[in-house]
């Protein structure tokens, strides 16, 4: 019996940890640069998956506006929902408040003690990472992903996983300013979210806006 006991404690204890990346974001829409960010990272680092994680409150100091979370929920519904490696994690939708990661690291954590996390941020972030809230423990309970972005040195007192992803110059923001204009957004993100910000008549104006 104990040494029954014994072996499968090892072989618990050699059960591989799941490795998942986080993609945090206001998600404003969500739109294909994105997507190929995260399918870049999640082929490069060889990751199970990768999690994108919609901020209730991004905690700028410049307010941003945004639309409501069942929204922006909805659009990372569709436009991920065709692959398999593509799932949302709505813990700061939930949490409400701003979204600070380090409790949003904490929480994610404790709730799943069998998985490391890579949280990726843009190369033009990386440099703002002392400022972040609580970052030298943030360091110590997840790795940082910098994705590539033109006229932004590799420079991090910081240990930062590098991937290069293609460059897209697409952005939320212009894709609100070109809905507002009238202009077609076609290509710059999932049809179907398209298709959904024409149904609800998303951006065409401030009343969409908390």
């Amino acid at each position: 019996m104990y040494t029954e006991t014994k072996l499968k404690t090892t072989v618990a204890l050699e059960k591989p940890r799941h490795q998942v990346g986080l993609l945090g974001g206001n998600f404003n829409p969500v739109h294909n640069g994105h997507l190929v960010v995260a399918q870049a990272v999640l082929e490069t680092l060889g990751l199970e998956r990768i999690d994108f994680l919609p901020s209730f409150l991004p905690p700028h100091v410049d307010v941003k506006k945004t639309i409501a979370a069942t929204n922006r929920l909805e659009m990372l519904d569709l436009a991920t929902r065709d692959n398999p490696n593509f799932t949302i994690e709505d813990v700061e939708i939930q949490r409400l408040g701003k979204s600070y990661t380090i409790d949003t690291m904490r929480q994610l954590n404790a709730s799943h003690p069998d998985t490391d996390y890579y949280f990726i941020i843009g190369g033009d972030m990386v440099e703002y990472l002392p400022k972040w809230k609580d970052i030298d423990e943030l360091m110590t309970i997840v790795r940082f992903v910098g994705v590539n972005r033109p006229h932004y040195e590799r420079l991090s007192p910081y240990p930062i996983i590098y991937v290069d992803v293609p460059q897209l110059e697409i952005s939320s923001s212009l894709i609100r300013k070109k809905i507002q204009l009238g202009q077609s957004i076609r290509y710059l993100l999932p049809d179907s979210v398209v298709h959904y910000i024409q149904k609800e008549e998303l951006y065409k104006d401030d009343r969409n806006f908390l």
